[in-house]
């Protein structure tokens, strides 16, 4: 029994260094490490395309242009202390645009190079009847871009997370700034250990 203990004793320390995997809804919210997360960036573009398609210039523009604006969103810099992936961010952003029903929307500058350069195999490869032409593409008359700020208040296992989401939307003909908006998180985020 002496002999077989310490194997016993070994088996269930590492049957318990395991690691344990749990689906969960892609909707449910588990904030584990207080850093932004992929709730964070749903919810901050749903609320600020919101915000932004409320705002004065979209009826204006909608006037002005008698039809739904066309939007592009541009760069959303992280200028954060964390890694933060904006494209996760901008996809957001881009289907909750496309979702409102409000706007027009048109692909972003890296889509519309690999559009391009398909166009240019059809006119090689592509039968005349369904070949694409060049030069059909619509202009946008908007274009939305911003930047992500961060800032962290620490202090031994404690510490509030700040978050600051800015973005701007540009008329594209005048560069006049015809929509700001911004969005604010706060989060407490208590460790066991002082890791930050």
């Amino acid at each position: 029994m002496r002999k077989t203990l310490p194997f016993v004793v070994l088996a269930l320390a590492m049957s318990a260094c395991g690691t344990s995997v749990q689906r969960m809804d892609a909707g449910e919210v588990k904030d584990v490490s207080g850093h932004w997360n992929d709730t964070d960036s749903r919810l901050v573009a749903e609320e600020m395309i919101s915000d932004a398609l409320s705002r004065p210039w979209y009826s204006a523009a909608r006037s002005a242009l008698g039809k739904n604006p066309t939007v592009i969103v541009g760069t959303v810099r992280n200028q954060s202390q964390e890694h933060i992936n904006t494209d996760t961010f901008v996809e957001d952003l881009q289907r909750s645009l496309i979702n409102s029903g409000k706007v027009e929307f048109v692909a972003s500058k890296g889509e519309r190079g690999e559009v391009r350069d398909e166009r240019l195999d059809q006119d090689t490869n592509a039968s005349e009847e369904t070949r694409k032409a060049h030069g059909q593409e619509i202009g946008a008359d908007f274009m939305l871009s911003g930047a992500m700020n961060q800032i962290v208040d620490q202090e031994g296992g404690k510490a509030v997370v700040f978050y600051q989401t800015n973005l701007k939307m540009l008329d594209m003909k005048t560069h006049k700034i015809v929509w700001n908006g911004q969005k604010k998180i706060k989060k407490f985020v208590q460790r066991s250990k002082a890791g930050w």
